[in-house]
């Protein structure tokens, strides 16, 4: 299991340059990439050219997902960055196979996401398309909420050959839940007190 950090709860940009920087220096996996256009859920996070600078400031690996309606514009800004997987949600009103195509013609791992209300088989379509699942176990596009059991049934229907990622409300109580994933995101809980938790994660694998 690797483990993503999230900082969808810091609002601040100055404060979100500094988490970028102790979680370079962190036992993380990755690091997340929220990004929120105000359309697609109905709050903004990250624009284009923060997103662009805070992608060149890690030294991570970088897994953005992109909780926007037209993910097309997003990827070509950052195609050429140190990026390894973009996802994107199933529930766009969008040309699906198009877009994922894009990213793995791009070098970049394609993800497909389904947000917590969503059924699991609205991804059929795209399993040969992708390359990770991302299972919201919260309501996509606010941090700090709490994990909700009832997806765990979801979950269990990932394909074991699509590699899995479980975003929303996992701390050292909820990890438990998800041992199976092969990604957990989680960031409320780490931020708290990054190197601490980050390993309290990875021992409850």
């Amino acid at each position: 299991m690797e483990i993503a950090v999230s900082f969808l709860s810091i609002k601040s940009a100055k404060e979100r340059m500094e988490v970028i920087k102790k979680l370079n220096n962190s036992s993380a996996d990755y690091i997340h990439f929220d990004v929120a256009d105000g359309k697609f859920v109905k709050e903004k996070y990250l624009c284009i050219p923060e997103l662009v600078k805070l992608l060149k400031l890690s030294t991570k690996k970088n897994d953005v997902h992109l909780m926007v309606e037209d993910p097309i514009k997003y990827i070509e800004q950052i195609k050429n960055l140190n990026v390894d997987r973009i996802t994107i949600h199933v529930e766009i009103n969008k040309a699906l196979k198009g877009i994922l195509k894009y990213i793995k013609d791009s070098d970049i791992e394609a993800g497909i996401a389904v947000d917590l209300n969503t059924s699991i088989d609205f991804i059929k379509p795209y399993l040969k398309l992708v390359d990770s699942i991302l299972i919201m176990s919260v309501k996509a596009g606010n941090g700090g909420q709490e994990f909700v059991p009832a997806v765990l049934e979801k979950i269990k229907k990932v394909p074991n050959n699509i590699k899995l990622e479980v975003d929303g409300g996992i701390n050292n109580e909820t990890i438990k839940w998800v041992k199976d994933a092969d990604i957990i995101v989680s960031g409320s809980y780490i931020l708290k007190d990054i190197d601490n938790n980050i390993e309290k994660l990875k021992n409850k694998e």
